[in-house]
């Protein structure tokens, strides 16, 4: 399974930029179509939330309006898109973020997420998850921090040139250096 964490306009190049984000998704879309066969199901979270999130700073949060629901920042990047159905493999998009009361950095998060995960790993016995996305220091990191509590038993391997960064990478290298059983690419 590859596991992709927030490829949104928003991320790359709207309201909450992460640095590096628009070469590094490039670069992931350009994997996606070398690699892309390599895996049974690619799995896409997204934010969607609604416009006055408690995580927007203007409603007492923490970060600036984005991926609200149905706007151009919250669409997935169109090569992603475009690479990830064209893999030749099953394509699964999941939303998170749309109780306006509530944060979820991770899709584990959302109601019934892990119950669908869950099955897509049983459906297509996978043992092995790639993640990656944005931004390594907040929602992949705590994607897969929730993963690794929610999937006992699965390997984790996190492809780290395809998940840019606030803090330069220092928190999601620091976490899976000391998490011996996560492999970093």
């Amino acid at each position: 399974m590859l596991m992709i964490v927030d490829p949104q306009v928003d991320f790359v190049s709207g309201t909450l930029p992460v640095p590096g984000a628009e070469k590094s998704m490039a670069d992931l879309a350009l994997y996606i179509k070398e690699r892309g066969n390599d895996y049974s199901v690619i799995v896409i979270t997204a934010d969607s939330h609604p416009f006055n999130h408690s995580s927007f700073a203007d409603c007492g949060g923490l970060w600036q309006r984005h991926c609200v629901h149905d706007s151009v920042g919250a669409a997935i990047v169109p090569e992603i898109l475009e690479a990830a159905y064209s893999a030749g493999c099953e394509v699964v998009v999941m939303h998170k973020g749309e109780n306006v009361a509530k944060e979820e950095y991770s899709v584990f998060q959302a109601p019934g997420a892990t119950a669908i995960i869950a099955g897509l790993l049983q459906k297509y016995r996978i043992n092995e998850i790639d993640i990656c996305g944005l931004a390594g220091d907040v929602c992949v990191l705590s994607t897969l921090k929730d993963a690794m509590s929610e999937l006992p038993g699965q390997n984790f391997r996190v492809l780290s040139s395809f998940s840019p960064s606030l803090d330069g990478g220092a928190r999601l290298a620091a976490f899976i250096t000391e998490n011996s059983t996560i492999c970093a690419k």
